[in-house]
């Protein structure tokens, strides 16, 4: 299927909106991202810059600088001059409804949102404050690192999802496929979702409770069993909903199903990898905007979102829910940052309890 450029709307020029709004732009599709006032005049003076090294497909030329790309400073100027034919969502999960609540006057301009955050929340709250009509699920697996505004790096090229529910849906992911995004076309909107949940839960909210890395959670014996507990709790629900495992691009989300239910020496070195792997080499993201003083945590939408399934469809989820409320704890300082530092026999015995 051979296309006319899209016209893309990205809101906010952060990690993701960058890497692929900026690879889409690469491919020739037009672009506008509509940032802050401050953000928004580097991004005029300095264009974006976009480190695709690790993507080998591209040959020798690596590092691309893009300035053909419109820079709005509000949605309202946006949508005044262009009529879209797609949005890109990618905010931190806590920030969606009070965006949704800036979208919800401009509903009738705004284009279908391909939303490409974490959770299994984001898409459920586009649709009821927008329409249905206005969301399309999406997932990143690749692993991107952020420098400053408009400025990135791809250290793990993995891909993209898009879930299959209309025309305009194929027609994104093929150009997302074309702009060298390795984008997979999903026909269960949930069990994509879900199965990228699954593969945030790992080593995540107890490194940051612990300040350790995943390398040391998955080396203390005691934590590994912890680990394995959370993953099954999250399958159990995904059972319960009569959702399947499905693999991700560059994830094999089947095969992390299968060691957590492994016994655990034969578990072990591929969770432990795997754990690693998909963060490029960084401490987890908890473990970032915990200790960088956020008082906001996106545990809420991933082991919080296991929780309150659990709760619907009958499932005990006694790790997430310990998880989750020791996190929010830490980050909302009712308790004191090194609470739990170092001490897993600690954290252990809270679930003991």
């Amino acid at each position: 299927m051979q296309d006319s450029p899209l016209n893309i709307l990205v809101f906010g020029a952060g990690a993701i909106g960058t890497y692929i709004g900026g690879s889409l732009a690469l491919a020739g599709h037009r672009l506008t991202f509509v940032e802050q006032p401050a953000v928004a005049e580097i991004l005029r003076e300095r264009g974006l810059r976009l480190d695709l090294s690790a993507d080998k497909r591209r040959g020798e030329r690596s590092v691309f600088e893009v300035r053909d790309v419109e820079i709005a400073v509000s949605l309202e100027s946006a949508l005044a001059g262009s009529r879209f034919d797609v949005a890109i969502f990618a905010l931190k999960s806590f920030d969606t409804l009070p965006a949704l609540e800036s979208l919800k006057p401009f509903r009738d301009s705004l284009p279908p949102i391909l939303c490409l955050q974490n959770g299994v929340d984001n898409e459920p709250a586009i649709a009821e404050a927008l329409g249905a009509d206005k969301v399309i699920y999406g997932t990143v697996t690749s692993a991107i690192g952020r420098g400053g505004p408009g400025e990135i790096t791809l250290e793990k090229l993995r891909g993209v999802g898009v879930a299959a529910s209309s025309e305009l849906s194929q027609r994104i992911h093929l150009a997302l496929d074309g702009a060298f995004l390795n984008s997979w076309f999903f026909p269960n909107a949930a069990e994509m979702k879900w199965s990228k949940l699954l593969t945030n839960l790992l080593a995540n909210p107890t490194s940051a409770i612990l300040n350790m890395t995943a390398a040391e959670v998955y080396a203390h014996p005691g934590l590994y069993r912890l680990e394995i507990a959370q993953l099954r709790e999250c399958l159990a629900v995904m059972k319960a909903q009569g959702l399947d495992v499905v693999d991700l691009p560059g994830t094999p989300v089947r095969a992390l199903k299968l060691a957590a239910q492994l016994p655990a020496w034969l578990s072990k070195p591929f969770l432990s990898k795997a754990a690693g792997a998909g963060r490029g080499g960084k401490m987890p993201s908890f473990h970032i905007d915990l200790h960088a003083g956020r008082t906001q945590s996106e545990v809420t939408y991933l082991h919080g979102a296991v929780v309150r399934a659990g709760e619907k469809f009958g499932v005990p989820t006694p790790v997430n829910k310990l998880l989750t409320e020791t996190l929010l704890a830490l980050a909302e300082k009712r308790l004191p940052l090194d609470a739990y530092a170092r001490q897993p026999e600690k954290l252990i015995s809270e679930l003991k309890q």
